[in-house]
């Protein structure tokens, strides 16, 4: 077997079982360091609780960054779903009609983006970057800049942690993970966003509707932002505008570590919610050894920066071979 040959195996082992081996380190660490407080049922059936919100988003982050794009408003959009639903809920409407409401809103969203992305040729980057602050202002506007405290209904019990078991959240997660999975390997729209990602010129050669693809990508991942901001209602039990900032880092970055590339065309699902359980573990590990909020951040932030450079090596690795 030649050098290239070698070199080419061994990055495709640590792209796709790297993150794997993060996460396995990550968990032995904080057992290690607080085995009576970190290894537990309970304990466990948590970081699945809290993982679910960034693991559904990230699903539809995963989208948009195989074919090549960024979505920096999807914490507005989570902020924005909870109110919407709160909203709708404050006019007693059913909770099903509620739920609904949220995720078209969200949808909605991220269909403005993609035109704008589409249609005027502007970067993603700029575009999302301004629809962040944009929505945010929206959600803190349409509540009041104070959050909505609707009456109970069965959406408040998805992220509930009962006696029977996990989360219906946690299972909505899962669900949802084996539906996109599906739709990247086995459709003809999973192969276009990697083929848009890979070489968007080629793939316009090739017949591929980019601009279309592209469009779907963004609705489809605001979507998701938005049955995130529907579990964040549930675990919050009100409409919050607030919540969810900051949080599409930890999204990108859940994506970035599961072995997506920045640069597109790479991509798995089972290595994004690999991704966000690492993001998950650590703050919980963290909130184990009862670190301060700053060092938490700080060491979101080096997970964060670890993410960028680990994509940075991957992709430096492709061009050489």
């Amino acid at each position: 077997m030649s050098a290239p040959t070698k070199s080419l195996g061994s990055r495709r082992l640590l792209t796709s079982f790297g993150p794997l081996l993060g996460l396995l380190l990550v968990c032995l660490l904080f057992a290690a360091l607080r085995p009576a407080t970190f290894i537990s049922r309970d304990n466990f059936a948590i970081i699945l609780q809290q993982t679910a919100v960034i693991g559904i988003s990230a699903l539809g982050m995963t989208l948009v960054i195989i074919a090549g794009g960024i979505d920096l408003s999807v914490g507005s959009i989570i902020g924005l779903t909870t109110v919407v639903i709160a909203l709708l809920l404050q006019q007693h409407r059913p909770a099903w009609q509620a739920l609904l409401g949220g995720v078209a809103a969200a949808s909605l969203c991220g269909a403005f983006s993609g035109l704008l992305i589409t249609r005027l040729r502007l970067l993603p980057f700029v575009v999302t970057l301004g629809m962040m602050g944009t929505l945010r202002g929206v959600a803190k506007g349409l509540a009041g800049e104070q959050p909505i405290y609707p009456d109970d209904t069965w959406i408040n019990g998805l992220m509930s942690l009962g006696k029977t078991g996990l989360p219906g959240g946690v299972w909505l997660m899962l669900g949802l993970s084996a539906a996109v999975a599906l739709l990247l390997r086995h459709t003809r729209f999973g192969r276009h966003v990697f083929a848009v990602g890979s070489n968007e010129l080629t793939a316009r050669l090739c017949g591929v509707p980019v601009e279309r693809v592209k469009l779907l990508v963004y609705v489809l991942g605001a979507g998701f932002a938005g049955i995130g901001g529907v579990l964040q209602f549930s675990y919050l039990t009100c409409g919050d505008p607030t919540t969810g900032v900051g949080l599409e880092l930890n999204i990108i970055a859940a994506v970035v570590i599961g072995g997506a590339s920045l640069s597109g065309g790479q991509g798995t699902v089972a290595g994004t919610l690999v991704g966000a359980l690492i993001m998950t573990v650590v703050a919980n590990g963290c909130t184990k050894l009862g670190l301060a909020n700053w060092v938490q951040e700080i060491v979101t932030g080096g997970i964060i920066i670890l993410a960028v450079f680990l994509d940075f090596l991957r992709r430096r690795g492709a061009e050489r071979d």
